[in-house]
């Protein structure tokens, strides 16, 4: 039974780590990408006077609209270059991005004026060394020309524009080493774009709306465009962590399905040793299914008193390092959080006793099915 309770326990207690993690990466990743994000089904580029906003804001759900361009781009700052992807955003990103939040340096400001300002990702600032107030030292973005220029002279066959960093963003490895966000009007001018657009963020009002709006906005915009959900958007990171999770739970079970084995040796023992009882009890008219009740319910009770134990200890221990965080995370960087985060799931409980009580009820049966009859049977007829 005690090794059923600390297998349980410790499965209970891995899988609400996982969902914590999970609940951190998939918030930081919201926190970059929209509800609904709208791209171009073929071609990388859709006109925005084909796109009737107005219509597409009185979709009940629809809370705002960011317009995006995004491209590849190589920075240079002082001596170091680096080739990123450059997001070019409208005036209203905040209110469909929470990269405000994630800001770790300098501010989250796009604009002043007619003045253009960047937020750079933190390991692109890493690498290029940038210092947010060096305003002697702007960092010069190079994009090709969509229309060629003098063949001879390879700088004209680039268009460079220069904008000064006002913040830098940290979300997740992938997002920090890719992306410089700027304002829309910054990217239209560099790459030389009219109305030309690469994508459409939606923010929905509620979480509950989304799958509501998306048929909506895609019956609004036609088979021209592809819009994606959260998941759609990171589907294999998601996918990543469910198998992740899918694995541990297989192996801990699998654990688990060791200690269980316990019970098999335990039942099988103590038929050999109540032999003389189970006469006892055919002499006083007990048949053989009777005989074999008791022993098999002295193994779902072992199994299952094991299991709820299991349950509440590891209850108890994700609670204390839900409330306190005693168990820290040691890392040689500075991580978006201090201790192991924890999130309990009900379904997880109910998964974990589900699988204990089967296995337990396998475990049972299996010695009251056949030692019994074989080492006993002589006995009872």
């Amino acid at each position: 039974m005690v090794g059923i309770t600390i297998g349980t326990a410790a499965l209970i207690i891995v899988l609400s780590v996982f969902n914590g993690f999970e609940h951190v990466v998939v918030g930081m990743f919201n926190s970059f990408n929209p509800d609904l994000l709208v791209v171009p089904k073929t071609g990388k580029t859709f006109h925005e006077k084909n796109i009737s906003f107005d219509k597409l804001y009185t979709i009940d759900g629809v809370g705002n609209i960011t317009k995006v361009i995004e491209d590849n781009a190589l920075l240079k700052y002082r001596d170091k270059q680096y080739i990123a992807t450059i997001k070019s955003v409208s005036d209203d990103f905040h209110k469909t991005s929470r990269i405000d939040s994630m800001v770790t340096e300098g501010n989250s400001r796009l604009e002043i004026g007619a003045q253009n300002l960047a937020i750079v990702g933190e390991g692109i600032a890493y690498y290029l060394d940038l210092a947010l107030n060096d305003y002697e030292n702007p960092i010069t973005v190079f994009v090709p020309r969509r229309f060629k220029g003098n063949q001879i002279n390879p700088m004209e066959a680039f268009n460079n524009m220069m904008i000064q960093p006002a913040g830098v963003f940290s979300i997740q490895q992938e997002y920090d080493q890719k992306y410089v966000i700027v304002p829309l009007r910054f990217g239209r001018e560099l790459l030389e774009y009219k109305d030309e657009l690469t994508a459409l963020e939606i923010k929905v009002k509620s979480t509950d709306q989304i799958e509501s709006v998306r048929k909506q906005v895609q019956s609004q915009l036609g088979e021209g465009f592809i819009i994606k959900n959260r998941y759609e958007q990171e589907e294999t990171m998601y996918k990543i962590m469910k198998s992740e999770k899918l694995a541990v739970f297989m192996i801990l079970s699998f654990i688990l399905l060791i200690a269980i084995f316990n019970v098999i040796g335990s039942l099988s023992m103590l038929i050999l040793d109540k032999k003389k009882d189970i006469s006892v009890l055919k002499s006083l008219g007990a048949n053989r299914l009777v005989i074999r009740k008791i022993f098999f319910t002295e193994g779902m009770m072992i199994t299952l008193l094991g299991a709820t134990i299991g349950l509440i200890i590891g209850g108890v221990i994700c609670w204390i390092q839900q409330k306190f965080g005693l168990v820290k995370i040691n890392t040689g960087s500075t991580f978006v959080i201090e201790a192991y985060p924890i999130r309990m799931l009900v379904l997880d409980f109910v998964y974990v006793f589900g699988v204990v009580g089967f296995i337990g009820f396998i475990a049972a049966w299996y010695p009251v099915k056949y030692i019994s009859k074989k080492h006993i049977e002589s006995r009872l007829d």
